[in-house]
């Protein structure tokens, strides 16, 4: 009679002592967050284009949310400019 058999650290059938850890993914994985529609078709635009950072890798975010913010502060200036008048109310 061998020793080997009754060796503990030999028994393939045993399960792993700890949580196994799915593998990491290789590449970006979208978040998933909902954005909800704001009603301003040129906000929405700005919002949507948030998803092309969810399939990029991290460094080309940036060049996404910086474009977001400007079309964003854009749209939130336009909102301070004076009306500019019709046709038909500069009349003299």
């Amino acid at each position: 009679m061998t020793d080997e058999a009754a060796d503990p650290r030999v028994d393939a059938s045993a399960e792993p002592a700890g949580p196994v850890e799915p593998a990491e993914p290789t590449g970006p994985v979208a978040l998933g967050i909902e954005r909800t529609p704001t009603g301003h078709a040129g906000v929405d635009a700005h919002l949507a284009r948030l998803a092309d950072a969810d399939h990029l890798e991290e460094h080309g975010h940036v060049e996404v949310y910086e474009d977001v913010h400007r079309g964003l502060r854009d749209a939130l200036t336009a909102l301070d400019a004076p009306p500019v008048p019709g046709p038909y109310e500069n009349r003299s």
